[in-house]
């Protein structure tokens, strides 16, 4: 988790596209992870300069 947290920080202003919602930019987003297994909740703050992991989830 924390590899992907620090390559979401590297993406800087764009990481508030990345993962759902697709229609919109900024707030909570999720990515998912081992093609569905699970997905992770991030908040990225680019005037921060930093992104915040707030959940992950694993499915059994």
């Amino acid at each position: 988790m924390e590899r992907l947290a620090v390559e979401l920080a590297a993406l800087g202003h764009d990481s508030v596209r990345v993962g759902r919602p697709f229609d919109r930019e900024a707030g909570l987003r999720e990515f998912d992870l081992l093609g569905g297994r699970g997905f992770i909740s991030f908040l990225a703050v680019p005037r921060h300069e930093c992104v915040y992991v707030c959940n992950v989830t694993w499915y059994g």
